[in-house]
């Protein structure tokens, strides 16, 4: 069986911005994890170095609001961070993974240490009311997840 699958990532109104291939590695009725590669050039970003084919355990879970990227250095296998997306719930199609992003994020750094990023991004956003509400209560949710729980295993969360 192919567990090669492509995943892309839409704006909030469902434009494809990027899409990179991926391996899905676990499933459940709740979800899925696929393991991917960085695929741009090294990056520093809020404190991570992201490299040029770090990998990326990825969590996509049907019915949330918000994705969890667990990032591992090319090198050594260290746990970088814990990188997460405040999304429209994931869909499958034909053996794509889609999502809409919502700019809003969460950068959990390994020593419990969290960044909430872009808010100024999604209040731009022209979003309804209760689609705003939402994603709040989503980034609320992953704020509870991480407090006190780092490290965090997402298989727990399949």
């Amino acid at each position: 069986m192919d567990n090669t699958i492509r995943i892309i990532k839409n704006d909030h109104t469902g434009c494809e911005v990027w899409h990179y291939q991926g391996e899905i590695i676990a499933q459940s009725a709740n979800g899925l994890i696929a393991k991917a590669h960085f695929n741009r050039a090294d990056l520093e970003f809020n404190g991570v170095l992201l490299k040029e084919n770090d990998c990326f355990l990825e969590l996509y879970l049907f019915e949330k609001w918000f994705n969890i990227y667990e990032i591992f250095d090319r090198d050594d296998g260290e746990l970088k961070a814990w990188y997460c997306n405040i999304t429209k719930p994931v869909r499958l199609d034909k053996g794509d993974i889609l999502y809409d992003d919502l700019a809003l994020d969460l950068l959990v750094f390994p020593d419990g240490r969290r960044l909430v990023l872009d808010e100024d991004e999604f209040v731009a956003l022209n979003l309804t009311e209760e689609d705003q509400r939402t994603a709040r209560s989503a980034l609320q949710e992953l704020e509870e997840l991480f407090e006190g729980h780092t490290p965090l295993d997402v298989f727990s969360l399949l």
